[in-house]
């Protein structure tokens, strides 16, 4: 019995040790790096949290109905490393955000970069590449 056990630990502890590679997706396999677009709204939300930051934003749709966005960023490391700040941007924010939207339709996007009301242009890829579209620049189109 004692051996029916160690095994079912390890077992265990392998799941739980893969869970965070199933869990993590790849950019081409979420998001349609074919059309960018660029969505303009008021902040709700930013979560710093790994495996990726959250930006949550409000948008008055044209029928005046509000969509509730969420646009995935780098992690708060590799925010950080691009000029980000826990204060660069705060609830009530009016932001511009340009990156590539979701492959199942939903208010849910990969951000490239985030405009802020007074002018100031956030980016969420790599520091080398400014202009990166993917959360790290590779193959993916230019702004």
């Amino acid at each position: 019995m004692k051996k029916f056990s160690a095994i079912l630990a390890v077992a265990a502890g392998l799941v739980m040790a893969a869970l965070p590679v199933v869990a993590h997706h790849s950019f081409a396999a979420e998001f349609d790096a074919s059309k960018p677009i660029t969505v303009k709204g008021t902040v709700t939300k930013m979560d710093w949290v790994n495996p990726h930051s959250h930006l949550l934003f409000d948008v008055k749709a044209e029928d005046g109905n509000i969509e509730h966005w969420s646009a995935e960023c780098l992690p708060p490391n590799g925010l950080y490393r691009q000029g980000w700040r826990k204060d660069s941007v705060k609830a009530g924010d009016e932001v511009t955000v340009v990156g590539f939207k979701a492959k199942d339709g939903s208010f849910y996007m990969w951000a490239s970069s985030v405009m802020t009301a007074d002018g100031r242009r956030l980016f969420s890829g790599n520091p080398e590449d400014r202009g990166a579209t993917g959360p790290t620049g590779g193959g993916a189109p230019k702004e």
